[in-house]
């Protein structure tokens, strides 16, 4: 695990923005590929996609509420939060080369970052447990509506 110790509490980012997930669906009729949409609360968008269409499922059904059946990645993540009396309580995503990669946040007993995790195991996370999803400034676009 790639980690380092950091103040949780720090200001946030000015090249960051809060976003929340507006939509969750497939780019292909199999439902291979996922996307999901962040929106700003200044109406910009992020259309993530290029992710299995397993992990979207995972996302749409978090937003629902349904929160019984965990895949066992994330279950082994909440586990050891649980172990540590840890809290996962913000990711950020970001670009690095051609993929999307996000850092996750703990706090707790220690506060903590993992750096450069899938993006979106990151979103899927943070849907789980509701937290914020911290979207890089750069990856926010005007909505295809508002384009005239």
């Amino acid at each position: 695990m790639n980690s380092k110790q950091l103040d949780i509490s720090q200001k946030q980012e000015p090249d960051y923005t809060t976003a929340k997930i507006t939509h969750v669906g497939f780019i292909d009729p199999y439902a291979m590929e996922g996307i999901a949409i962040l929106q700003s609360e200044d109406n910009k968008e992020f259309h993530m996609r290029a992710f299995s269409g397993e992990v979207a499922r995972h996302i749409k059904s978090f937003l629902e509420g349904h929160r019984d059946v965990l895949p066992t990645i994330y279950n082994m993540i909440e586990q050891i939060c649980e172990e540590s009396e840890m809290l996962l309580v913000k990711v950020k995503v970001y670009e690095s080369g051609t993929v999307l990669r996000a850092n996750l946040y703990f706090t707790g007993k220690k506060d903590i970052v993992l750096r450069n995790y899938r993006a979106s195991d990151a979103v899927a996370l943070a849907a789980f447990y509701n937290i914020p999803i911290l979207v890089r400034n750069t990856l926010l676009k005007d909505k295809m509506e508002n384009l005239s």
